[in-house]
This record gives C-alpha cells, sequence and structure tokens, in this order.
C-alpha cells in the first residue's frame, strides 16, 4: 500500500507539492546509466588511448569502486588542489608505502573527484604491475602505463597528468619500523621527463598507507620462489588468511605542495646532472617535510 503523504493546510490553501528530484539523481537513472554502460561494452562503443586507457571503464566501473575506500573507509582529506594545474602537463612526485599500492589509488580519486578541473592521473608503474594477470590489464585501464621516461614525456607533452612514486618497491614495501622515512629516489629519471617537456613538478605527501597493512617481516623465501620483491608478513596477514587482505581503517592526508616550474631551464638542462641531481634532492626534501607536518596534524593513526 502506498504510504500516505501529509498535506499541511495554509490560510491560502494547501502546501505546494515538493520539487520533483532533479533528473539523474534517482534510482532510475542509475539503472539506465547502467544498461546504458553494458551496451557500450558489449557493441564495442567505447574509445581507449595508444596506452590503453579506457575512460569509460574506469568512470562507470573502477572509480565507483575506489570511492568507497576513499570517502568512509580511509576518510581521505586532500590539501593543496590549488598547486595542480587545471590545464597542461605536470608531474606530480609521491612518497610510496602501504605494502599494496593504494596509494596511488587513491591519489587518482582524488585528483579526479576533488580537483575543479576532474584530472585524470596518468600513473608510471613498474613492469611487475603489468606482468599480474587481471592487475596489469586492468592498470592500463585506468590510465597507468610502463614507468619509463619515453612514455613519461609523450604524457607530459600531451599534456597529461603525470604520477611517479620514485622510491618503487623499495618505498611500498618498507618496514612499518621505518614508516614515513623516505628511501632514494633513484638517479632522477623523473626530473629528465620534467625538464624535457618542460613540465612543472608538483611534490605529493600521502599520509596513512603506511598503517594500512604494516609490514612487520620479509618471508624473502616465498617471495623468491614467487618471483616478487617482497613478500609482507602483517599482524593479521598470512595469519588471518584473506581476511587479513582487509587494510586497516587509517586516517588518510594528501597534500600537495607548490609546483617547481621547469620551463625556463630549457629542454638541454636534462643532461645537466647536477641539476638533475639538486632538483631530485629537493623534490624529496620537500615531501618529506610535509610529510612530518600531515602527521602533526593527525589526532591518531585512525582519526
Amino acid at each position: 500500500m502506498p504510504e500516505a503523504r501529509v498535506i499541511r493546510l495554509h490560510p491560502d490553501g494547501p502546501e505546494p507539492p515538493p520539487e520533483p528530484a532533479p533528473p539523474g539523481k534517482g534510482w532510475d537513472a542509475h539503472v539506465a546509466g547502467g544498461l546504458e554502460f553494458l551496451r557500450r561494452r558489449l557493441t564495442g562503443e567505447y574509445a581507449t588511448d595508444e596506452f590503453g586507457f579506457d575512460p569509460d571503464l574506469a568512470d562507470h566501473l573502477l572509480m565507483p569502486v575506489l570511492r568507497p575506500l576513499f570517502e568512509k573507509w580511509f576518510r581521505v582529506e586532500v590539501l593543496g588542489l590549488e598547486n595542480v594545474p587545471d590545464v597542461g602537463g605536470a608531474l606530480v612526485v609521491a612518497n610510496h608505502s602501504g605494502t599494496i599500492p593504494v596509494d596511488a589509488l587513491m591519489t587518482t580519486v582524488a585528483l579526479h573527484d576533488e580537483h575543479p578541473a576532474e584530472r585524470r592521473f596518468r600513473l608510471l608503474g613498474a613492469d611487475l604491475v603489468f606482468q599480474v594477470p587481471f592487475i596489469g590489464a586492468m592498470a592500463r585501464k585506468l590510465g597507468a602505463t610502463l614507468a619509463c621516461n619515453e612514455d613519461a614525456e609523450r604524457l607530459l607533452s600531451e599534456g597529461e597528468l603525470v604520477g611517479v612514486f620514485p622510491e618503487g618497491f623499495k618505498g611500498v614495501g618498507k618496514p612499518f619500523s621505518e614508516r614515513y622515512t623516505l628511501q632514494r629516489f633513484g638517479r632522477g629519471g623523473f626530473v629528465t621527463a620534467a625538464l624535457r617537456t618542460g613540465a612543472p613538478i608538483v611534490p605529493c605527501a600521502i599520509v596513512g598507507a603506511e598503517e594500512i597493512y604494516p609490514m612487520i617481516g620479509n618471508a624473502k623465501t616465498v617471495a623468491r620462489v614467487l618471483g616478487l620483491p617482497y613478500f609482507p608478513v602483517t599482524p593479521t596477514f598470512p595469519l588471518l588468511g584473506p581476511a587479513g587482505l582487509v587494510p586497516l581503517p587509517s586516517k588518510w592526508f594528501i597534500a600537495f605542495g607548490e609546483p617547481i616550474e621547469t620551463a625556463h631551464f630549457g629542454p638541454n638542462a636534462a643532461e645537466d646532472p647536477m641539476l638533475v641531481f639538486n632538483l631530485t634532492d629537493q623534490v624529496r626534501e620537500t615531501i618529506q617535510h610535509s610529510l612530518y607536518q600531515l602527521l602533526l596534524k593527525r589526532r591518531s593513526v585512525f582519526s
């Protein structure tokens, strides 16, 4: 039986009916959108770029899966979005941690959902990412590509927002005792890509990822057998089996610092090893300092 609606009388007649919900907000719109998405997938009416990026799949399947983690589980607060340009190429350089690279995914959501220009984040990933069945294919669909200077420069030249985590597996797989201490940034390949394209470098500090899977041990023999850079032992994994894969609900901050401009150096500056070293060190020190500041903002690991 339909629910009755109470009508309050006014001196000049009954209360007017409520305004209809704006179009596209109800369940019927969601169902219609889902059916239209399925139709496009079945008929092939969607496009991918030369790197395999599939915006249709990213927007309608992958991002909706990640948003509940971003909004409800990690309660991510995003700072400094004004430092990320609305248009044009830029290189976002961030610290890496968490045993599993969830930090890259949460930064992707932050830039798409929180930035006024809804920027796409084109991640640069290690070879191993693209060798894992299903994971590698989904990474491509979400916009990731191989972490090499050639791909980075092409994306930057095309005006894309490119993300790099220079610590690599040294950062994401470091023990919990070394949390929020940046590892080496390698030889500064990301700096040469920025210099050659004139793209600004935006330092990014991420707090919260270190605690989602506290790595208290590394089963090196198992890692060697599986061909992995490390095999994590956490307080919940492998002790609790699949349940140990649920990340702890730590409180996150993602902060984007002031961009470091590179255009005035000129593309030939990429061949200057001293300049590359100095810029790499500047970015690393900026991120490390930001991490300390963000840790002071957080009341506790989970709030």
